[in-house]
C-alpha cells in the first residue's frame, strides 16, 4: 500500500520522471528486504536511525561508493518526509542520519578546439538524414546545456524564432528560456527542413528518429559516447559531458555564476559553483605550462 501512496505522491505532487519513481523505489525494496532480514517485518512506525545507519554500513561493506550509498539515503529521506507529511508516522528516523563524506570530483568536459572537430569534421557524420540529425542534436546540446531528458521532450512549438529562444521543460517540469544565436537559428531551420522533407509521419517533437518517433534516452547516450569516442583522453562520455562542457566554456569566457546556473536550470548555486573549481584547475595549468617560472 505504501509503494502506491509514495508513488503518486512522486509523480503527482513532486512532479518527478517516470525514471526517478523507478530509482526511488529500488532503492526503498532494497530498504525493506534488509529491514525485514534483520528484523522480521517491516513497519515504517518501527524503523529507527540505528537500522538506517547498519544498513548504511552494510551496503559500504558490499563495495559501494560513498556517492550510491548517499544516493540511496536521500531516496529514504524523501519517503520518511512524505510518511512524517501524512502523518503516518509519529517520528522520522532519518532525520538526524547524515550522508557519507564525498570527494568532490571535477566534471569531464570536452574543451572548445576538440569539440568544433567533432562538430565541423565532415567524415564524423553520413550524408543521410541521421548524419544529420545526429550533428544537429550534439550541436544543440552543446549550444544549450540541455540535459539529455531536455532535449529529447523538445518540441517544434518550444521553438521562438523572434526571440530566439528556446523553452525547456526541466525537472520537477519547470521551465526556462535558453537563448540562442544566429547561427544556430539558421542550423535549427536547415534540419527541421532535412526532417520535414525526409520524414513522413509528422511528430510535434524536434529530435527524430526515422519514423518520427522522439529518441529514446539510450538512443541519444550512444549518438553521444560514438562521437565522443574520437577523444581518447576522456574518461566519460555520455551528454552530461557537452553540458559540463557549455558550462565550462560559459565560466572559461568570462560569464556571470548565476548566469549560468539559470541556463542549466539549477536549483542551487552551489549546483553549480563546481565550474568554478574547473576553470581555475584550467587556469593553473595554463599558468604552469606558460610561465617560465612556474616550475621552479
Amino acid at each position: 500500500m505504501w509503494k502506491e501512496k509514495f508513488t503518486e505522491y512522486l509523480r503527482y505532487e513532486k512532479n518527478y520522471s517516470s525514471q526517478t519513481e523507478i530509482s526511488y523505489l529500488i532503492d526503498l525494496t532494497q530498504f525493506e528486504d534488509f529491514v525485514v532480514e534483520e528484523t522480521g517485518s517491516f513497519n515504517p512506525s518501527e524503523i529507527d536511525s540505528d537500522i538506517v545507519r547498519i544498513w548504511m554500513s552494510r551496503l559500504m561493506e558490499q563495495g559501494m561508493k560513498p556517492s550510491s550509498v548517499n544516493r540511496k539515503l536521500s531516496s529514504l529521506k524523501t519517503f520518511f518526509n512524505f510518511l512524517e507529511r501524512k502523518e503516518l508516522i509519529g517520528k522520522n528516523p532519518v532525520k538526524l542520519v547524515s550522508g557519507l563524506k564525498t570527494s568532490k570530483r571535477l566534471p569531464v568536459f570536452v574543451n572548445n578546439r576538440d569539440m568544433t572537430r567533432i562538430l565541423d569534421s565532415p567524415d564524423n557524420y553520413s550524408d543521410d538524414f541521421t548524419g544529420c540529425r545526429d550533428r544537429f542534436l550534439i550541436e544543440l546540446l552543446y549550444v544549450t546545456g540541455m540535459r539529455r531528458a531536455e532535449v529529447i521532450s523538445l518540441k517544434d512549438s518550444d521553438i521562438d524564432f523572434s526571440s530566439s529562444s528556446l523553452k525547456v521543460t526541466g525537472k520537477g517540469n519547470k521551465q526556462r528560456f535558453i537563448p540562442f544565436s544566429d547561427d544556430t537559428k539558421n542550423k535549427i531551420l536547415k534540419y527541421i527542413e532535412v526532417r520535414d522533407k525526409e520524414i513522413k509521419n509528422k511528430s510535434p517533437f524536434l529530435i527524430v528518429k526515422e519514423n518520427g518517433e522522439p529518441l529514446s534516452p539510450v538512443q541519444v547516450y550512444n549518438i553521444i559516447r560514438n562521437h565522443l569516442n574520437d577523444i581518447p583522453t576522456l574518461s566519460k562520455r555520455s551528454p552530461h559531458v557537452i553540458r559540463h562542457s557549455f558550462a565550462t566554456e560559459m565560466m572559461n569566457n568570462g560569464a556571470e555564476i548565476n548566469a549560468v546556473k539559470e541556463l542549466l536550470g539549477h536549483v542551487s548555486l552551489s549546483s553549480t559553483e563546481i565550474y568554478t573549481h574547473v576553470t581555475f584547475e584550467e587556469m593553473k595549468k595554463t599558468y604552469q605550462k606558460a610561465h617560465p617560472r612556474a616550475k621552479k
